[in-house]
């Protein structure tokens, strides 16, 4: 039903009968004009009386309708809006501004930059006294209150993409008023959405999905060493798996590598859709320290997660503690004595704390004839923290290994001669990565067995009757013979350092992972000894000093929920750098597949208190906007129609004879 903003205009309609009255009066005076035969005359005056009376009321019809449409579109006429507001005036509007919201719409503009144009058009379509609130994934504290309409259109100019995803439920809590009307401005990602939840029945809920075409987009799934347990100057490979989420198979996509921002390999790679690929670096042995690695390529249109953050740490030293049977040199003392790469400590059994342990990435038992009880026990408690090796002693005491062992099958060996090792298997995942070459023609030591535990088919080195020399249960390795002169020489040969090296490395603890997500929590950083009571730091494109606890030699910093940005951080302590940490966005944002509004309706509850927007453009929006709230004006329509019988006249005036 048609409705007027200015009904009382309606009373002009009485004008109308100024025109009808001058029609049917007609005040001019006749004049009488005698003719002497007027049987021709009298046929002319009918034919000429029946066309002036079609024209007048021609022209009647015609000022009519002129004066009726002028008076309406002074009254101007509406059909009236399909929906209402609520009463406070107030309307709430999110406008998602994730990274996905990078995604071209129509392959013209961002979909951020549709979001931002519905947006105002929303804002400058309302009334002046209409308040509004805007809210983005930042929860910014400008949202926390409503502002006017020029308020608004000025945030508008500041919003930016946000490495922030936020859940339906996140979303409806921070909104959190009930009897109000919700614009929701988004492309309703699936990836990071969450669980369905029931919205609020007095919400005025109105959904404006910002849609685009399913894009391939390949960003990194994961990133990890070949060997994460790494020290400085062993060979390693950094593998990075990539993902193509979408229907194009991407051909030749150059990826490359930076270390501490220079370029350190490239390769390229096909990826099928929807598939994963894998392609690796080899590292270079000359990495020490603290190393900050990028790997990256070029892949349009979406190309915010085009970039990945990780770190290459090698400050570390691993700690090794040697346990022998007096205070002499041994070979186990030389080969962990590189100061650079180890933090090593040697003490006689008789002569040891046994809290020490717990500290250690390794432990060598190293010579003892027997294991009393007390380092027994010790070295269980130990277990799981690190890695142990057992070196077996001259005359081992078979019961006091066989405890701290645990091994059933294993006896004393009464040969006397040497025999010789056979060439390691180098399929074993011990080796990987241990040598450049694989050598069939590499000389292998020779040792004398005073243990023997068995059939081994994984032991790490054996003798070439197939008996294990050194083999792995765990965590724990165990050698068949004495590291001493006589007993082998093991320790001149080519593969002791490597072995050495490696067994070491097991040991390792994982303190600090290559990378983290931005959602990441805790941030756990070894520590040696923390002086003073000030708080260590994150320092990279901003300061932070988070909500952290000491336990024992861990640091545990306890990050807030997207306080971050992606990128390297430094974990400092006063003049001194604690680690090197990445952050990278959440791979859930790259995950570009989104529900359609309808589904985005179910997942809220459904009920007609919940719209859907259907618009692919500003323009179309701004009509849906209007017809919704504002009605449809026809002002405009009566003006011209008036505009129309006024040319009416004219012409009927003017050409009709």
């Amino acid at each position: 039903m048609m409705s007027f903003n200015y009904p009382m205009f309606l009373w002009a309609l009485t004008a109308l009968a100024i025109p009808i009255i001058i029609h049917l009066f007609n005040f001019r005076k006749t004049t009488k004009v005698y003719f002497s035969n007027i049987k021709f005359l009298k046929q002319v005056k009918q034919e000429t009386t029946q066309k002036r009376k079609l024209k007048k009321y021609l022209v009647l019809a015609s000022r009519l309708l002129f004066l009726f449409f002028l008076v309406l579109a002074f009254a101007q006429p509406f059909f009236p809006a399909r929906e209402q507001l609520s009463s406070q005036r107030n309307i709430t509007i999110y406008l998602d501004n994730s990274f996905s919201m990078s995604a071209p719409v129509e392959g013209k503009i961002r979909a951020l930059d549709a979001g931002v144009s519905f947006v105002r058009e929303i804002v400058e379509l309302f009334p002046p006294e209409t308040r509004f609130k805007l809210l983005t994934n930042d929860f910014a504290p400008f949202s926390n209150s409503f502002k006017s309409g020029s308020e608004i259109i000025d945030q508008l100019s500041q919003v930016r993409h946000s490495p922030i995803s936020r859940t339906l439920d996140e979303i409806t809590r921070r909104i959190g008023e009930s009897g109000s009307t919700v614009f929701w401005v988004s492309d309703f990602q699936k990836s990071t959405l969450g669980n369905e939840i029931v919205i609020d029945s007095t919400w005025q809920l109105r959904l404006v999905p910002v849609e685009y075409d399913k894009l391939s987009n390949v960003f990194v799934d994961s990133v990890f060493l070949d060997n994460p347990f790494v020290i400085g100057g062993e060979k390693n490979s950094v593998r990075v798996r990539l993902r193509n989420e979408g229907p194009r198979t991407l051909d030749g996509l150059v990826t490359r590598l930076a270390i501490n921002g220079v370029q350190a390999a490239t390769t390229s790679v096909t990826i099928q859709p929807n598939s994963f690929v894998e392609t690796s670096f080899d590292l270079s042995g000359s990495l020490l320290g603290y190393n900050e690695a990028v790997f990256s390529f070029s892949d349009f249109p979406v190309s915010f997660d085009n970039e990945f953050y990780f770190t290459l740490n090698y400050s570390g030293k691993l700690r090794v503690i040697e346990i022998k049977p007096e205070a002499t040199t041994t070979f186990i003392e030389k080969v962990y004595g590189n100061r650079q790469l180890f933090d090593f400590r040697s003490y006689s059994v008789k002569n040891i704390d046994y809290s020490l342990l717990d500290g250690a990435d390794l432990v060598v038992v190293n010579g003892l004839n027997k294991i009393e009880s007390s380092l027994n026990a010790a070295l269980e408690s130990y277990s799981n923290k690190g890695s142990l090796l057992v070196v077996s002693g001259a005359q081992p005491d078979l019961d006091s290994y066989k405890k701290l062992l645990r091994l059933s099958d294993l006896k004393k060996v009464e040969k006397t001669e040497m025999e010789e090792l056979d060439r390691p298997d180098f399929r074993n995942p011990f080796f990987e990565n241990v040598f450049e070459e694989k050598t069939s023609a590499l000389a292998m030591p020779r040792a004398k067995r005073m243990l023997d535990w068995g059939v081994d088919r994984s032991a790490i080195l054996r003798f070439k009757n197939g008996t294990p020399y050194l083999s792995r249960f765990g965590n724990t390795f165990v050698m068949a013979s004495p590291l001493e002169k006589g007993a082998t020489d093991f320790f001149n040969n080519a593969l002791f350092v490597p072995v050495m090296y490696r067994i070491a490395s097991t040991g390792k603890k994982a303190e600090s992972k290559p990378y983290f997500y931005l959602s990441s929590s805790l941030v756990t950083v070894a520590t040696d000894s923390l002086v003073g009571e000030e708080p260590a730091k994150l320092i990279g494109q901003q300061e932070l000093v988070p909500s952290q606890r000491r336990m024992g030699d861990k640091l545990l910093l306890e990050i807030p929920r997207f306080s971050v940005s992606q990128g390297f951080y430094h974990v400092t302590h006063r003049r001194d750098t604690l680690d090197l940490v990445a952050f990278n966005l959440d791979k859930k944002e790259s995950l570009l597949g989104h529900f359609s509004a309808e589904e985005i309706k179910i997942s809220l509850g459904g009920g007609d208190h919940i719209s859907i927007f259907k618009a692919s453009s500003t323009e179309t929006f701004s009509n849906e906007i209007k017809d919704r709230y504002l009605g449809t004006p026809v002002w405009k329509y009566a003006l011209i129609l008036a505009l129309f019988f006024l040319l009416a006249e004219v012409l009927l005036i003017r050409f009709l004879k």
